[in-house]
Parts: C-alpha cells; sequence; structure tokens
C-alpha cells in the first residue's frame, strides 16, 4: 500500500466477511424449510430468515464497496484520509446497526416492506453513517492533488446510492406509490448506481492489474456510465405494471429492461479486451481471475438472465417466481460479489505485505464458489420454470407446486455446499493474511 490511511479498507473487509458468512448460514436456513426441515421455524421463521438473508447481502456489499473506496481513493488523490479515526468510528456505528437490524427482525421489529425492512430509528441512523463516510471521501477528494475519473466514477456512484435510499425512506399511505418509489431504492440502486461503483472498481483493478493506459481504460468507463442510465433508469419500468400504475410502463420499461445487457457486455468486453492488450503480467493472478470472472458472470447473471425473465410476454408469467431468484442470486454475485472478492483479493497483498497469492487454496475457493454457485443458479432456474408452469398455467395450489418442486432444493444445497466451501476456503485465506502493517509501506507493483 501507498499510504497509511488504507488500512482501514482492512477492517471494512473484515465485517464484510462476517456479514457474508452469516448471510450463507440463513441462506441454507431457508434452504432446509424448502425440503421440510423447518426444525427452527419456532425461532427463525422462514420470512425472517429471508429478510435477514437479503439484507445481509446489501449490508455486506455496502461494506464492501466501502472498503473498496477507503483503499482506491487515497491511492487515487494521492493524498491520505482526511480522517482516520472517523473512519473507524464509521465502522463501529455501521457494524451496531446491522447488529441491532438483524436481532430486530427476529423480534419481528420491522417495516414489512420488501427489501427496506428495518425499522425508521435504523433508517436514521443509516443515513447518519453514510454522510460520514460521503464526507471523509468528498473531503479526501476536494483536497486530493488529483481528480481521476475512476475515483470521480466510484465516488459518484456512491453518492447516488445515499440519495436514492432517500426515497424509500419516505411514508405513504398508498402501496401503490409507496412501491413505486420503493423501486428508486431496490431497482435503481443495483441496475443503476451500484453498476458505476463496479466500473470504478473494475477500472481500478485492470488499471493495476493489466497495465493499461490509465486515459485508454477511462474512456471505456464513460461508454459504461452512459449506458448504466440510458438503459437502468427506464429500465424499472419492468417492475412498475405490477403495481398498479400506467400500461405505458410496460412497454418502456419492456424496451429499455432489453437495453440492459449492453452495459455488462460493454463491460465484459471491457475487461477482456484491456486483459488481452496489456503487456503488465501482474502476479496475483487470484485477483485477476476475480476481477475477469465479475465482468464475465455478470453479464451472464445481470444481463443474459436479466433479459430473458423482464420481457412483459415473459415477465407475465415469471415474475414473482424462482425465476426471479435465478436472475437474482447470479446477476449480485457476478456483478457485485465477485468485484468486492476482485478488490479485497488485490488489496490484501499490499495491505499486509504478505504475498499469499497463486496458491491452491485461492484459485480452489474461486472455481468452486463459480461453480456452486453455477449450479444454484441452474436449480433455481429449473424450479422456476416447473413453478410457472403448474401454478400459472396448470392453476395449480401455491402450496400443492411448493411441494411439487422440493426436490429441487435438495440438488440446490448440494451446490449450495460447494458453494459455501469455495467461500470458506477464501475466509480462511483472508485470515492467514493477516492483520495490516506499516511495514507495507512501500510502492505497490
Amino acid at each position: 500500500m501507498k499510504y497509511k490511511s488504507q488500512k482501514v479498507a482492512y477492517w471494512f473487509f473484515g465485517l464484510c466477511m462476517l456479514l457474508f458468512a452469516l448471510q450463507i448460514i440463513y441462506g441454507f436456513i431457508m434452504g432446509f424449510a424448502r425440503i421440510g426441515m423447518d426444525g427452527l421455524h419456532d425461532f427463525i421463521p422462514f420470512n425472517t430468515a429471508r429478510a435477514v438473508h437479503t439484507n445481509l447481502l446489501v449490508v455486506w456489499l455496502l461494506t464492501g464497496f466501502m472498503g473498496a473506496a477507503y483503499y482506491i481513493i487515497p491511492e487515487e488523490a494521492q493524498r491520505e484520509l482526511v480522517n482516520v479515526k472517523l473512519a473507524y468510528v464509521q465502522l463501529i456505528s455501521l457494524a451496531v446497526v446491522g447488529v441491532l437490524a438483524i436481532v430486530g427482525y427476529h423480534f419481528n421489529i420491522w417495516e414489512g416492506r420488501k427489501f427496506l425492512e428495518i425499522p425508521r430509528e435504523l433508517d436514521i441512523l443509516v443515513v447518519i453513517n453514510v454522510l460520514l463516510f460521503l464526507g471523509l471521501i468528498l473531503t479526501t477528494l476536494y483536497k486530493a492533488e488529483r481528480r481521476t475519473t475512476t475515483a470521480l466514477v466510484l465516488t459518484m456512484g456512491l453518492v447516488f446510492a445515499a440519495l436514492l435510499y432517500l426515497p424509500g425512506m419516505i411514508w405513504f399511505d398508498s402501496q401503490v406509490t409507496d412501491s413505486f418509489f420503493r423501486w428508486w431504492v431496490v431497482h435503481l440502486w443495483v441496475e443503476g448506481v451500484w453498476e458505476l461503483i463496479m466500473g470504478g472498481i473494475l477500472s481500478y483493478l485492470l488499471i493495476k492489474l493489466t497495465g493499461v493506459d490509465r486515459e485508454v481504460i477511462e474512456k471505456w468507463l464513460y461508454v459504461i456510465v452512459g449506458l448504466t442510465f440510458l438503459s437502468g433508469l427506464l429500465g424499472t419500468g419492468h417492475h412498475y405494471y405490477y403495481i398498479g400504475v400506467n400500461k405505458i410502463w410496460l412497454i418502456v420499461g419492456g424496451i429499455f429492461s432489453a437495453l440492459e445487457p449492453l452495459a455488462f457486455l460493454a463491460m465484459a468486453l471491457f475487461a477482456v479486451y484491456m486483459y488481452r492488450k496489456g503487456e503488465k503480467s501482474h502476479p496475483n493472478k487470484i485477483a485477476l481471475f476475480w476481477t475477469i470472472g465479475a465482468s464475465i458472470v455478470s453479464f451472464v447473471g445481470a444481463g443474459l438472465l436479466g433479459f430473458a425473465h423482464t420481457l412483459p410476454q415473459t415477465n407475465l408469467y415469471t415474475h414473482g417466481t424462482l425465476v426471479t431468484a435465478m436472475h437474482g442470486h447470479y446477476a449480485f454475485w457476478g456483478a457485485y460479489a465477485m468485484i468486492v472478492l476482485a478488490i479485497i483479493s488485490y488489496a490484501l497483498p499490499n495491505l499486509t505485505g504478505r504475498k499469499r497469492y497463486n496458491n491452491t487454496s485461492g484459485h480452489m475457493a474461486f472455481w468452486l464458489s463459480n461453480v456452486g454457485m453455477l449450479g444454484m443458479t441452474v436449480a433455481f432456474g429449473v424450479a422456476g420454470v416447473a413453478q410457472v408452469y403448474l401454478e400459472r398455467k396448470m392453476k395449480l395450489d401455491f402450496m400443492d407446486v411448493q411441494n411439487e418442486i422440493a426436490i429441487h432444493f435438495v440438488v440446490l444445497l448440494l451446490c449450495a455446499t460447494l458453494f459455501t466451501t469455495g467461500i470458506t476456503l477464501f475466509i480462511i485465506e483472508f485470515i492467514k493474511y493477516g492483520k495490516p502493517t506499516d511495514e507495507a509501506l512501500v510502492k505497490e507493483e
């Protein structure tokens, strides 16, 4: 690492790994419940497990993004963070809010709005926490010796993510109006501003890992940002028809949802092209695998699978079924989880001075988790197609259909075990790297 304050990122990455592990545990609780093994129901009913699972996903990814920003921004700005102590305060307060939310869910303390379940008091604490984080990042950039496109795109994504959280806090008596603005958070985050964050991190990693000129990579970044805003913003409309808004949104959402794969395709082509063009052979192949893998898997999961079921003619049948879970799991994994694991894999050797990359364990973590997630996606897809046919075409009762497709969740659990083995290896490697040290303050490769 080049700057002492970059060490803050390590502790965000540590919290990120802990929350990721918890998310996987709650995923297994739901998986076993799906096949009738629901012994924890009195303590953790399915709806609680689902709320914890989905909210932990959001929190650990945001924690990873914050860690990435604390690592990348000092280097891009060519100066230390303005206040390291406040960064640690922000980390601790983020962890406290997360713990309070998770514990609260088990006692039915929530708003009951899917993906935005946390109670209003914790919403306010989240806003304060994010404002503190943005204050540190923006002040560091304001005082910077340089402001790169990579840093600005990453920061722009983080700022917009904070702004788009606010509509989800407004209270509406009308459920239609409430759902309309709820999608501003849920969809515009994951298919809008989070893509900017991904683009910023991807740009940074490609500059470091391939050696391609910064100017070339950042020109591609402008194209990706443009495609993201064009497709992601209006593509939100494919949700609106089902909550009672005007039919025009079915057309608008359908057209622009069909364009969304272009942004991810551009990102995938961008990463592969830069890798091939690069003259530098960086020794950290594990970080390179995660980086290139993120761009390719995001195109398949977020782009192709999203396109496959958000077209109006298809979505009339697949909306709200396990086909959505198929798309959601592979999209989040490729677009956001893998890019977080990529920046962690790149940063750890520089933070600790221990170059543990290219070991068998690290490569096994990559392949086992990816093969496991692909298997889970296929299991969700097959179960979802069966559900659509039996429930939407044959008109069978919802619970009867769930019993019929339970066998697919046995396959899902087997694949999830493979995935968990890979992530466990990754976390073990994270622990083995040890804590960051000032002795690692040397010029990076």
